[in-house]
């Protein structure tokens, strides 16, 4: 449902085109040409903001991108992703199921299982690769750092001879996987340990306006130079007033609803996002979020640079 109090107008149009509706649009499955022809690499995304790592750029309903990339990846069960590196960092978000993340160096593998609302920031030039070894399928968001970044650089893939074992477990030989730990000694599990969040480990703030922060990426959580993520919990009933970035964010509903608005001249326009829908604020645009729902709201929120939050949420 659509909640406007002015349904028409450019700026009703504006908003109307930097929102991404989930019904509107279709998993790909041919998203990575370089798992055409090995159906245990399968995997479907869909594209929200940019093409994020994929080379399809430019697809029609899919938001231009400036800081940051935003989809959504399908792992069936069973599935893996080879083990590949990016030049800029590159987040998993996982929203339902449970996924195995295994970082490499010199053939040594340390693995982590991450669940619902777990995260981890894949850093730059680490080879990483993903795995489900689950009883359902994994859903997850992924956010690559930059607006467009380079093909992926694959390290070991069964397109370069890989032994299917090896690329299965991310290039680690016999006995060379290793457990994640945080407090473990071995260099990849204390540099994995400083990148990976749990949800239920990471304490919330409190805003004056009534909902909860969750850091991250940034300040307060995983360090980066590039952009901040944090999960939001909104009471039901709960609003801001109307703020502005100097970047650009993005609002993804992961559970609930949510209510977005933006402002300009003194002209309001309002739009109902339901679960896995996304508005993207542009940098300088006041903007406004309230749940008008009667349960709880749950959104990711990605905005365009790692520094503390400097918004003072007001209520709305």
């Amino acid at each position: 449902m659509n909640v406007m109090t002015k349904p028409a107008g450019p700026l009703a149009a504006a908003l109307r085109r930097n929102v991404v509706r989930h019904v509107d649009k279709t998993f790909d499955w041919d998203a990575f040409p370089s798992n055409r022809g090995y159906p245990e690499l399968a995997r479907a995304q869909m594209r929200y903001i940019g093409a994020g790592g994929s080379p399809k750029v430019g697809e029609p309903g899919t938001l231009p991108p400036q800081h940051f990339t935003l989809s959504l990846i399908h792992k069936p069960v069973g599935n893996y992703a080879a083990c590949h590196a990016h030049e800029i960092e590159e987040s998993f978000l996982i929203i339902a199921g449970v996924l195995v993340v295994g970082w490499e160096r010199d053939g040594e593998v340390c693995e982590v299982k991450l669940g619902p609302k777990d995260m981890i920031l894949n850093a730059r030039d680490v080879g990483h690769g993903f795995r489900n070894d689950g009883i359902e399928p994994v859903l997850m968001s992924i956010s690559v750092d930059v607006g467009k970044p380079l093909p992926p650089r694959y390290l070991y893939h069964p397109k370069m001879g890989t032994d299917p074992a090896l690329a299965r477990s991310f290039g680690a030989a016999p006995g060379k996987t290793i457990p994640f730990d945080i407090n473990g000694d071995h260099p990849l599990q204390q540099q994995m340990a400083r990148n990976v969040i749990r949800h239920v480990e990471q304490k919330p703030i409190l805003e004056a306006a009534g909902f909860q922060r969750r850091i991250y990426v940034g300040p307060g959580g995983v360090e980066s130079d590039t952009c901040r993520k944090e999960m939001y919990a909104i009471p039901a009933g709960v609003g801001v007033g109307a703020y502005v970035r100097d970047v650009e964010d993005a609002l993804m509903v992961l559970e609930g609803s949510l209510v977005v608005g933006w402002e300009e001249h003194g002209e309001r326009v309002e739009m109902e996002l339901g679960p896995r829908d996304l508005v993207l604020n542009p940098a300088g645009r006041p903007h406004w979020f309230r749940n008008a729902g009667v349960g709880p709201c749950t959104a990711w929120c990605v905005v365009g640079d790692a520094k503390a939050e400097s918004v003072t949420f007001a209520k709305g």
